[in-house]
């Protein structure tokens, strides 16, 4: 564009995102986003990522905002794009990771005449969007792209979508808006400090349940402290969208996924202080079994909610309880029931591959199951390791197993929609090139987005993928009788089943351009992981599970 031509919508869009913070764009576009396409040449302080699926996109951009902490933007093509998009918005949705969706739509004078991929955006994007937003013309356009952003990082973080229809991207604009500032999450009444206080001093049996920005160091902290001073467990929420844990600091027992290992541990509690989170429900409902997962005798103390300024919260509490200063004991130490899961800080980006004290060894030999690839990864997960988890039916023992490795973060699939796994890493690695990303994904899962794979060889991200191959949709299978639905039949099984033929990932992992390893007992894979997280860039091993 020439200096003296006046700056296009597009272009004043993608200076006020970069204003504002935002330096990446995850990006699928069509026609309507062309402009924006082009006006990227113009803005050098915004990376551009292709991603060959919408899916992979917002994905992508959940685990970079998990990471980062700061939003990415996706770049969607009208509601089907957004609409390809939505199953890892509702993730990071569930995750209030923050993030900012910009969908293109048809120019206002085309948008009724009802051309083939006219929709109803906005009804789309309502689901998944803690902000949503319209350009009415290219003038309002940068404002609103300020907002989305402030949006997206206040109040706890969230999902902001804005729509720009086409001619919004090429009419001239008047230029970048200035950021705004987000409003910070909202301070906690000291009555409900007092209030989670008294439960505590009560001497009745208590726990802390965490959740949300409480998952990292300093809400951990807090909480270890507030466990040593009470005799309070400390759990944590089943999916938290980002677990500092490992070697070396506190632990918080994991609530479990099933209703009836979830309410055991709930039982017998008389006090359930929430913090940074919601009070506990079943991920399903069950014939028989109850949806609130605290017993009825529980009293559920909400100390902070999602918006809420939830360490603050625990920091107060702490100081109350006269447990102010001080690591003190981990918070899962010697309370709860069975082996914690872990719960701590991982390491800051950059600190590299060391051992740094390994707690294991990987088994020498035999079968590959859940509980041998946890021992393989606990024993060679390097220090300040990202692990994404969609490893389904195989998660917790791995969870378990890896508890004492060393420090690193753990990153879940918080809203159950799955085919996360690829992408979430890939946004992982972008936010954070110094430090190597392993993804645990079940092979089903891993079908939904493996394009992600593609992604990370072109941008050469350090992402080591462990496919978790047993042939079926293994949850579904163990679903199916626990809802009452029966026993499978030939027709059932066949929609469980996902051999016939076999998946080949390493064939598919070489054909985007990762290389790929097979392996099917435990020596196989501890040389594999090896090797894969010795060399920078992407990789694939293919776990065959006994």
């Amino acid at each position: 564009m020439d200096a003296s031509e006046p700056m296009t919508g597009a272009e004043s869009v993608l200076r006020t995102l970069a204003a504002s913070g935002v330096g990446t764009c995850f990006a699928n576009p069509g026609t309507s986003e062309m402009h924006l396409v082009a006006a990227l040449d113009r803005v050098p302080e915004m990376r551009a990522v292709l991603t060959l699926f919408e899916g992979v996109a917002s994905g992508a951009a959940d685990g970079y905002g998990r990471m980062a902490g700061v939003p990415a933007a996706t770049l969607l093509h009208l509601g089907p794009g957004l609409g390809n998009a939505f199953a890892n918005l509702h993730n990071a949705y569930k995750a209030r990771t923050p993030l900012v969706n910009l969908v293109g739509d048809h120019a206002v004078l085309h948008a009724p005449l009802g051309a083939p991929l006219a929709s109803d955006v906005e009804s789309v994007a309502r689901p998944a969007s803690h902000w949503l937003g319209r350009a009415r013309d290219a003038r309002s356009a940068a404002g609103e792209a300020a907002a989305a952003v402030a949006a997206a990082r206040g109040r706890g973080g969230g999902v902001a979508t804005l729509i720009l229809p086409a001619d919004a991207g090429w009419e001239a604009s008047a230029g970048p808006a200035a950021p705004v500032a987000p409003l910070p999450p909202a301070p906690v009444p000291e009555a409900a400090v007092e209030r989670a206080a008294q439960a505590l001093r009560s001497g009745a049996p208590a726990a802390i349940l965490l959740g949300g920005a409480t998952t990292r160091r300093p809400g951990q902290g807090a909480a270890a402290r507030i466990a040593a001073a009470t005799g309070a467990r400390v759990i944590h929420d089943t999916f938290p969208a980002r677990l500092e844990r490992g070697a070396g600091v506190p632990r918080a027992e994991p609530l479990p996924y099933l209703t009836e290992m979830a309410t055991e541990t709930l039982a017998g509690l008389e006090h359930l202080i929430v913090a940074g989170t919601q009070a506990p429900v079943a991920f399903f409902a069950y014939p028989g079994m109850p949806s609130r997962l605290a017993s009825e005798e529980t009293d559920v103390h909400v100390l902070a909610g999602p918006q809420e300024d939830a360490v603050a919260a625990l920091e107060a509490l702490a100081e109350l309880l006269g447990a102010g200063g001080g690591a003190g004991r981990g918070a899962g130490d010697g309370a709860g029931r069975g082996a914690p899961a872990g719960a701590g800080p991982g390491a800051p980006a950059g600190a590299g591959r060391g051992a740094g004290g390994r707690q294991a060894e990987p088994r020498a030999s035999g079968p590959l199951d859940a509980h041998a690839i946890g021992a393989t990864v606990a024993a060679l997960l390097p220090e300040g390791a990202i692990v994404v988890d969609e490893a389904v039916t195989a998660s917790a023992p791995i969870l378990q197993a890896t508890a004492a490795a060393p420090a690193h973060d753990w990153l879940t699939l918080t809203g159950g929609a799955i085919g996360q796994g690829l992408p979430v890493a890939t946004g992982a690695a972008v936010a954070c090139p110094d430090r190597p990303v392993l993804s645990l994904e079940g092979d089903g899962s891993a079908m939904y987005t493996i394009q992600a794979l593609w992604t990370q060889a072109r941008e050469g991200l350090d992402v080591t993928t462990l496919i978790l191959a047993n042939r079926s949709y293994a949850i579904l299978d163990f679903e199916l009788s626990r809802t009452g639905a029966g026993t499978a039949g030939e027709a059932a099984r066949s929609l469980l089943e996902i051999g016939r033929p076999d998946l080949e990932f390493t064939a598919l992992a070489r054909g985007m351009g990762v290389p790929g390893r097979r392996v099917e007992d435990a020596a196989a894979l501890a040389a594999a992981l090896r090797e894969a997280f010795a060399e920078p860039g992407p990789h694939l091993i293919e776990a065959v599970l006994a």
